[in-house]
């Protein structure tokens, strides 16, 4: 028979056994990325030999391991306390939350390749209209045309603003941590378009997150519904799908988001702006 002391000591080191398993999970987490800008990268500039650290951009439902590059630990970006812009459009629809959707595959391409797509994403800081690229990305716009229609980008927010050595703004996580995706991925599309010319992204580009990892050449065709809008030229390997730009009002909604600047970077390194940026509505028509 197990004596009462012998029974405490087994709940006792049971107890400290799943400690110990939380801990690890945590430390497990915070080595993951699944955000938009989840490991280093090292940059090597051309001609000077010197390094500069900036974020890789990923993002999808799955958990996958981050690879760190060679650089070592990256600094969070600057932060700034500049005033939320959004914060009384954001208070009125607080209670309004994204539905829980997913599916197991991507959708068939039914869009006409040919046409003229816009996504029209109503925000709590103003609408932002992108106008799409069918004909070189039609996965990844068919994908979007399927995901509004469902509703799936409504009431989500933008969850993560960089505002140093590359400046984008991510969005598309229903979860709104970097962790939520639909379910289902789609291929990467148009990497040798001409506006990548000289490893960059130019401000108004519209492209996709992904898993793609540059250092072990592992991630390919991990897109999901994530995707980074740049408000600054930035330097970035030409791994993320672009497929749509932003119109010139957008563009200036996307400047007061980054002029209201970043949060302090959490555990898992992300970086959410300031700004109270939500998805009110987001809607795809065709011309």
């Amino acid at each position: 028979m197990v004596s009462n002391e012998q029974r405490r000591r087994q709940l006792a080191r049971e107890k400290y056994l799943r400690q110990q398993q939380r801990r690890e999970t945590a430390r497990r987490k915070a080595r993951q990325r699944n955000v938009v800008i989840a490991s280093v990268l090292a940059v090597v500039l051309a001609g000077g030999g010197a390094v500069a650290a900036t974020g890789a951009l990923s993002g999808n439902d799955k958990d996958k391991k981050d690879d760190a590059a060679a650089s070592g630990t990256p600094s969070a970006a600057p932060t700034s306390k500049a005033p939320d812009p959004c914060a009384k459009e954001a208070k009125a629809v607080a209670d309004k939350k994204p539905k829980k959707m997913s599916w197991k595959k991507e959708p068939a391409v039914t869009i006409d390749k040919s046409a003229s797509y816009t996504m029209r994403l109503q925000t709590t800081c103003g609408d932002i209209s992108i106008a799409m690229d069918a004909g070189k990305a039609p996965h990844t716009v068919n994908s979007f045309n399927f995901l509004a229609g469902k509703g799936f980008f409504d009431h989500t927010k933008c969850h993560r603003l960089v505002n140093s050595q590359i400046y984008v703004l991510q969005c598309g996580d229903p979860q709104g941590t970097g962790m939520g995706g639909p379910g289902y991925t789609i291929p990467d599309e148009n990497l040798k378009d001409s506006s990548l010319k000289g490893g960059t992204y130019p401000a108004g580009t519209v492209a996709m997150a992904n898993q793609y990892n540059p250092q072990t050449k592992q991630g390919r065709n991990t897109g999901g519904s994530q995707f980074f809008l740049v408000y600054q030229d930035s330097q970035l390997p030409p791994d993320y799908t672009p497929f749509g730009t932003v119109d010139k009002a957008g563009m200036k909604v996307l400047k007061k988001i980054a002029a209201a600047g970043a949060a302090p970077a959490d555990q898992t390194m992300n970086t959410a702006p300031n700004a109270s940026v939500v998805i009110n509505k987001a809607t795809v028509t065709a011309s």
